[in-house]
């Protein structure tokens, strides 16, 4: 089941503000960005690159993932591992909030989300 069209905005809402303020200058973004979706019950963070050889190519590479399980009221904690694929982030595998999950991606305590 998909979040609420109300859940949707107030998560959005919270992780552009969270994006907005880790977004490098403007005059770099055409180079690197940041961006997320919300979409059904997760809400993804990601890169945004151009292709190294085609610019016109753009390319995003996952950053962190959080799933809303609404059986249990938590979010699952992912993190995209160099196999390509997403994994549960093992030191915190769920949180109670998504602001949790923002607070744990800012800190990247263990570096799997930002490197």
């Amino acid at each position: 089941m998909a979040l609420s069209e109300f859940e949707h905005r107030r998560y959005w809402r919270m992780v552009k503000a969270f994006i907005e303020s880790r977004r490098p200058p403007p005059h770099l973004r055409s180079q690197v960005d940041l961006a997320f979706r919300v979409a059904g019950q997760s809400v993804e963070i990601f890169e945004v690159r151009p292709h190294w050889k085609q610019p016109e190519i753009v390319l995003e590479h996952p950053v962190a993932k959080a799933t809303y399980v609404k059986t249990t009221s938590t979010w699952r904690v992912f993190w995209h591992r160099s196999d390509l694929k997403w994994h549960r982030y093992g030191p915190v595998p769920e949180v109670r909030s998504l602001e949790d999950f923002i607070q744990l991606v800012a800190e990247d305590a263990h570096a799997c989300f930002w490197g």
